[in-house]
């Protein structure tokens, strides 16, 4: 297998996308943390995160929100030390009321394979938990689960 730093290929920069998606669907911030610069840079939404340690807490605040959180991510494309996905995700608030988000990233790596810069744009649209299409216990897809392309997201 081929190492997973740039340049990417079509192999390495979906192994790239699906092992991002595994670290997201732990909801663990520290673990998900380490996968990027200590000084990574992103714009999520609106805010803007500097370094670890604004990850982790980021993340912390975010999955203390957005419960029973499980998501597709999707190679979109990628070239030299740069990968574009998009995703979708689905969860509830503390209300019970459901959300599919949507959105689109632009990751940017260092030599390593470490993030160093991540631009999200994100759209939720309130859905019905019966239209929820995500089904599989917290944790990570299973394989065998459709992705965004199967499920026409």
């Amino acid at each position: 297998m081929s190492a997973l730093v740039p340049p990417f290929t079509l192999e390495t920069a979906t192994q790239k996308v699906r092992m991002a998606e595994d670290g997201w669907n732990s909801r663990d911030p520290q673990r998900v943390s380490l996968v990027y610069t200590p000084d990574s840079s992103w714009r999520n939404r609106a805010e803007f995160i500097n370094g670890r340690a604004e990850i982790v807490a980021f993340l912390t605040r975010k999955w203390a929100k957005e419960l029973d959180y499980r998501l597709i991510k999707e190679l979109w494309t990628f070239g030299g030390n740069r990968i574009a996905v998009r995703f979708a995700y689905e969860w509830h608030d503390d209300s019970g009321n459901w959300f599919r988000s949507y959105g689109n990233e632009n990751w940017e790596f260092d030599e390593a394979g470490l993030m160093q810069r991540r631009f999200a744009c994100i759209n939720d649209l309130p859905i019905k938990e019966s239209d929820r299409k995500f089904h599989w216990p917290l944790g990570r897809r299973p394989d065998d689960h459709p992705g965004l392309s199967d499920l026409g997201l």
